[in-house]
């Protein structure tokens, strides 16, 4: 089963950025299926299909959509072990660095900056203990990690859509 979602960027939907209420309509439709027709998005906001493409064109080209991206449901690519790690960095590397480096491990899904002792929390997917352990070894060799500490899932509790 495929999810589809939407990239937004939440400080794009402010009055001051030019975002009205026919742009959040169109913004929660494409939410809701990224895949929707411009007949579908305009009637969600009250446009005609034309009108509807030139609106979300322009949410595109202005930023405040930053693209589509199709979310697999990691079931059906059977990567059913995940785990948190948590990144602990020599020196002080900026977020950009950071994420240069870490954009080489697949099977790093999210990585954030966060306050505290880590640098860096990781979620990370992968199909077994073993595929996990060899993720987690290229995340160490990667400049500029130190070290980590890892915890794998066991069960999801709660799993929401989010921005």
């Amino acid at each position: 089963m495929f999810w589809w979602i939407i990239a937004l960027s939440i400080g794009c939907l402010n009055p001051e950025a030019g975002v009205d209420p026919i742009d959040e309509a169109i913004i929660r439709c494409v939410q809701q299926n990224a895949r929707a027709t411009y007949a579908e998005i305009g009637k969600a906001a009250n446009l005609s299909a034309s009108t509807a493409k030139r609106r979300l064109d322009r949410l595109v080209a202005t930023g405040a959509i930053r693209g589509f991206t199709a979310v697999l449901d990691p079931q059906v690519l059977a990567w059913r072990t995940e785990a948190f790690v948590e990144v602990y960095c020599r020196g002080n590397p900026t977020p950009a660095e950071l994420r240069r480096a870490l954009e080489g491990v697949p099977e790093v899904v999210e990585a954030c900056t966060v306050s505290g002792a880590a640098d860096a929390v990781l979620h990370l997917l992968a199909e077994s203990i073993t595929h996990l352990e060899q993720a987690i070894q290229r995340v160490r060799a990667t400049e500029p990690v130190e070290r980590t500490e890892s915890v794998i899932v066991l069960s999801r509790l709660i799993k929401r859509p989010h921005l």
